[in-house]
C-alpha cells in the first residue's frame, strides 16, 4: 500500500513497542514529579495547570500500558487518548493565559 499506518497494532506487540511504552511512561513520571515539585515550591496556578498537564500526559502512557495488558479495548485506548490530547492542551492554554493575563504582585 501507498500509506503507512501511524499507530502499532495492537495485536502485534513487539519487545520494541513495549520498551518505547515504558520509556514514555518513566519520562513522564519524571516530569510529572518535576511539575508537582515545582507547583509546591511555587503555589500558583499556572504551576498547578502545568503540573496538571503533566499528568494528563502520564495518563497517556498509563493508558498505552494498560492497552498492552489488554484491560482497554482498542476503542476505548483511542478514545481517552485522543481526549487526554485535548485535555493537555486546554491545561498548557490555560496556563499560559493565566500566567500572561495576571498583574505581577509587589513584593
Amino acid at each position: 500500500m501507498w500509506w503507512v499506518p501511524l499507530h502499532a497494532d495492537p495485536y502485534a506487540m513487539t519487545g520494541t513497542v513495549l520498551a518505547l511504552v515504558t520509556v514514555g511512561a518513566l519520562g513522564s513520571a519524571i516530569l510529572l514529579g518535576l511539575g508537582v515539585a515545582a507547583f509546591v515550591r511555587r503555589q500558583s496556578r499556572p504551576y498547578l495547570l502545568v503540573a496538571l498537564a503533566l499528568a494528563a500526559l502520564f495518563a497517556r502512557s498509563a493508558v498505552a500500558a494498560l492497552s498492552i495488558a489488554g484491560a482497554i479495548d482498542l476503542q476505548a485506548h483511542h478514545l481517552l487518548e485522543h481526549a487526554l490530547d485535548v485535555v493537555l492542551a486546554a491545561l498548557v492554554v490555560a496556563a499560559v493565559y493565566y500566567a500572561r493575563s495576571v498583574r505581577p504582585t509587589p513584593e
